[in-house]
Parts: structure tokens; C-alpha cells; sequence
């Protein structure tokens, strides 16, 4: 993931702790937080509890890749904090795609199907 799209300041994922939406899996917690930025940017939060470093890597690795698959698709100007819980990292990479595909459904992070220039318009025919 690119360095500006990733969260690495404390003081950030402590405004997303406190001003943030949660919306809860069972393995997994999404925090969002609007952040007055033209992109989104995004943090995990690992704790030991999920494993050695390697596991816990390996779950952040993954995490990545599912939302490198999803960002053009997301609403702009957003922070986003992933927190797993435990158990996650004995879930299949394709099960963690279905989570964070819930997640983001259910938090209404995806954009419109349509531009908003588009929205409302009657077609004349």
C-alpha cells in the first residue's frame, strides 16, 4: 500500500478510537473516521493475542490486498482502521475477503453506481 493511504501516527488511530463508527465481525472490527483528505488512508491494528510476528503479518498482508482490490471502488476522505480479533488468523484468505466486503457494504463506504451529475436526471426520449 502506498505511504500516503496508510495511518502510522499514534494521534491518528487515537482520533479514529475516539470519533470513529464502529461496525463488528466476530474477526473483525472497522473503525471510520472522516478525515478532510481528497483519499482514503488506512491502519491495522494487530495485537499479540492473533500470534507470533509472522502471523500477524501475514493477516495484514492479506487485509491489504483485499483492500488494494477495493479502494478505487470506495468513497473518498476517509480513515479506516481494521482491528482483528482473535481467531482470524486461522480464517482462509477468501473468508477474510467476504468479512471485509460486509464491512465495507455495511459501513456505506462504496461508491454511488452512478455520478452525482448523473443522479435524479430524467433521460428525455
Amino acid at each position: 500500500m502506498q505511504r500516503p493511504l496508510r495511518l502510522r501516527h499514534s494521534a491518528d488511530f487515537a482520533r479514529s478510537r475516539r470519533l470513529g463508527r464502529v461496525w463488528r465481525q466476530p474477526l473483525l472490527h472497522l473503525s471510520v473516521v472522516p478525515n478532510g483528505l481528497s483519499h482514503n488512508r488506512y491502519g491495522f491494528i494487530t495485537g499479540k493475542s492473533i500470534g507470533g510476528a509472522v502471523v500477524r503479518n501475514r493477516v495484514r498482508r492479506q487485509l491489504r490486498e483485499v483492500l488494494r482490490s477495493w479502494h478505487q471502488q470506495l468513497r473518498p476522505g476517509y480513515d479506516l482502521v481494521w482491528i482483528t480479533r482473535n481467531g482470524i488468523a486461522a480464517v482462509p484468505y477468501t473468508q477474510i475477503k467476504v468479512i471485509v466486503t460486509d464491512l465495507i457494504w455495511r459501513a456505506g463506504l462504496l461508491k454511488p453506481d452512478k455520478p452525482e451529475s448523473e443522479v435524479g436526471m430524467k433521460s428525455e426520449s
